[in-house]
């Protein structure tokens, strides 16, 4: 199965799932092309803010082989740009969080789907557009997906900014999990609070 009808199977046509209006602009997840996008994928990631926690930071490899394995998984996952009225301003992984090594490490129903965020410039950061765009990407995997019961993330417990990003999105607290590499913050958006949050 090529790695395009994959995602397709498993994050329920990703690629067909058009822009949304959120307070910040009009934004859209657009899956990640190697070629065009891996320099501003791998500048992202040897930002020392970045690096502490995505550990992508140093030769243009690291950050190419963990796109790649994503790229030419079974769809499982899709590394994808954020882009905002027109500009590529972030990197997204969406993923089956119940197919993931995730599920070994914490509790997730079926179809379940998570979400990494890195937001790529240091201006973009600490003024509300990450709880905005969590926000509006929670809610795209909710709409598109009929069959997710729960969005997840897993921030590194040391993150505070991003743990309280995904607070502001709508997301709660659920517990403290022990993953390979980190402590995490699991959390949890609903879809039955989604109005609530």
């Amino acid at each position: 199965m090529s790695p395009i009808l994959a995602a397709t199977d498993l994050l329920d046509r990703l690629h067909d799932w058009g822009p949304v209006q959120t307070p910040v602009g009009v934004f859209r997840l657009t899956p990640v092309l190697l070629d065009r996008d891996l320099p501003l994928v791998h500048g992202w990631m040897c930002d020392p803010a970045v690096a502490e926690f995505w550990e992508l930071a140093g030769p243009r490899r690291l950050t190419e082989e963990h796109v790649r394995a994503q790229l030419d998984g079974d769809g499982r996952s899709v590394p994808c740009l954020g882009v905002l009225d027109g500009t590529p301003m972030s990197y997204w992984e969406i993923y089956r969080a119940d197919l993931d090594p995730l599920a070994r490490h914490c509790p997730v129903g079926p179809h379940d789907t998570g979400i990494h965020l890195l937001l790529g410039g240091a201006g973009d950061r600490g003024r509300g557009l990450g709880s905005a765009l969590l926000r509006a990407v929670a809610d795209l995997v909710l709409d598109r997906r009929p069959h997710c019961a729960r969005v997840v993330a897993e921030p590194d417990l040391r993150n505070t900014p991003s743990v309280a990003a995904f607070l502001r999105a709508g997301f709660r607290y659920a517990a403290e999990a022990d993953l390979p590499g980190k402590r995490a913050a699991l959390m949890i958006r609903d879809r039955e609070l989604r109005d609530v949050l």
